[in-house]
């Protein structure tokens, strides 16, 4: 009995050993966040949470914003995978910085701009004469001009202070008139605030400014070097975000459970508006057209945002097509 006794326990320590090499023996890498976590987010604290990662054998940890700025680090070789927007890969991409977009989170871009109603500002021509919170980019001031053209308003009319990542609702009530959000998250708290706010969308005024924002990077060296790594990686996003469109609750759940910090409410309502916007309109989630990334490298070009970019070297649809499969 005692032979008998020792070989089970002999064998149940194999076992034990052999699922610790396993996990243990996963590839380890990092993604780095853009912002805080939030429901752009979802379909990766799926991936992790649901073991597609370690499916794929990869050992995966999510890195929250710090100082230095996700392209700085997947640009370097720091890290592997990042959270970014177009405009900056675009913009990266020109400066030398060899970052690719390897898929897009969403597929139109939510962004707008956002204003109290006691305001009066109704359309885009209204921003002259008022105060915009900005974060102080070139980008933002020839975005605005964009924005205005429809209605021939002037953006060198319009006064500016920078906003920083204060909170915008206490900024529209004491600093400024409006400011630039992602309705997805903000618009959807204003909601929940029960703030009297007005939100114009800006591709309703310029087509050529629905950028993929946000959207996930890696770089050169990493496709170059280790093809098989970044195709797991995104076998394990895809199932999560796949997953995230189809079960916005039960994501919104497990967002919650990773990250109690965020406010469930607000992620369980923002989940439910976000998730048919995954993959609206397209073939399959992550797929990025090339039209729209040409449009914009012109538009930053044309406004002296950026030098000359071969904007085919920013973006590739490879592993999303492989995940289709």
């Amino acid at each position: 009995m005692r032979i008998v006794l020792k070989y089970l326990a002999l064998l149940s320590l194999v076992f034990l050993l052999m699922g610790c090499q396993t996990k243990e023996g996963n590839e380890k890498v990092q993604l780095f966040l853009d912002w805080t976590p939030n429901t752009n987010h979802t379909g990766i604290y799926v991936a992790k949470e649901k073991g597609f990662f370690e499916e794929v054998g990869l050992d995966v940890e999510i890195m929250l914003p710090g100082e230095v700025r996700a392209e700085q680090i997947v640009g370097s070789g720091k890290g592997q995978f990042g959270i970014s927007f177009q405009n900056q890969v675009t913009q990266a991409r020109s400066e030398g910085l060899p970052i690719v977009s390897i898929a897009a989170i969403i597929q139109k871009n939510t962004g707008g701009y956002y204003t109290p109603k006691a305001k009066g500002i109704k359309t885009p021509k209204d921003f002259e004469g008022h105060i915009y919170g900005a974060y102080g980019s070139e980008l933002e001031k020839a975005s605005l001009q964009a924005v205005m053209n429809k209605e021939g308003g002037d953006a060198s009319k319009i006064e500016t202070v920078q906003v920083g990542n204060t909170d915008y609702f206490v900024a529209l009530e004491r600093d400024i008139d409006f400011v630039s959000i992602f309705y997805a998250w903000t618009g959807i708290e204003g909601e929940i605030r029960d703030a009297d706010m007005h939100f114009i969308k800006t591709t309703d005024f310029a087509p050529e400014l629905d950028t993929y924002s946000p959207l996930i990077i890696t770089n050169d060296k990493m496709i170059e070097d280790n093809p098989d790594t970044v195709q797991a990686f995104i076998n394990a996003v895809y199932k999560g975000y796949e997953f995230a469109i189809d079960n916005p609750q039960k994501s919104a759940d497990i967002l919650i459970a990773a990250e109690p910090d965020l406010q469930p409410e607000l992620v369980r309502r923002s989940q439910e508006w976000l998730s048919p916007h995954y993959k609206e309109g397209a073939e399959a989630w992550g797929v990025q057209e090339a039209s729209r990334w040409e449009n914009f490298a012109e538009f930053m070009v044309k406004h002296q945002i950026i030098g000359e970019v071969d904007i085919q070297q920013a973006f590739t649809n490879e592993f999303i097509a492989n995940a289709m499969k």
